[in-house]
């Protein structure tokens, strides 16, 4: 079965989260369509961390009741932000090619965004022949799916009630060995 993965990350204190919401090409529209239903009317997209306590509780229960499976991989950010992400990266390509990922769509960060083709090149360039991965950069008003790693990330590094929340959506948790730095 060939996945697509949606990724999103989070900053709490020193620690990088980097989200990853796994979806079978067959669930796309159906999902696509639940979230769209979370919009305010002239809403474009949903970004938690803007959103007032009540609704981001609202949004959390319509996402478990949509389902999903979230891939968390955390770092730490002592070496720079950009390091730990990076780093967070390769552990998630590397994931993804042995899951038979087809397609990653991560969230744009703008001149950032050659930070991600560079490693993901580098990451998919040590396995050629097992991966079959086509990756962009989208904003995310552009596909909804990027809004579920955006509010798992946020609650997941959140902790407590809100941690407790996302649990049943997060498959696995990594941590990027990079805490000796």
């Amino acid at each position: 079965m060939s996945l697509h993965a949606f990724v999103d990350e989070s900053r709490r204190n020193n620690t990088y989260l980097l989200a990853a919401v796994l979806v079978d090409p067959g669930d796309l529209a159906r999902t696509r369509k639940a979230l769209r239903r979370l919009l305010f009317p002239g809403q474009r997209k949903l970004h938690f961390k803007k959103e007032k306590t009540d609704r981001r509780k609202l949004i959390v229960s319509r996402l478990v009741s949509i389902g999903a499976t979230v891939h968390i991989y955390t770092g730490n950010c002592s070496a720079g932000e950009e390091i730990a992400r990076q780093e967070c990266l390769i552990a998630l390509i590397d994931d993804l090619v042995d899951l038979d990922t087809r397609r990653l769509v991560l969230d744009s960060r703008e001149e950032r965004n050659l930070h991600d083709a560079q490693t993901i090149r580098t990451t998919l360039g040590k396995r050629p022949s097992h991966s079959k991965i086509t990756y962009e950069h989208l904003e995310s008003w552009h596909d909804e799916l990027l809004w579920i790693p955006d509010v798992v990330a946020w609650c997941h590094g959140a902790g407590g009630d809100w941690a407790r929340r996302v649990r049943s959506l997060v498959a696995k948790e990594t941590v990027v060995d990079n805490w000796s730095r």
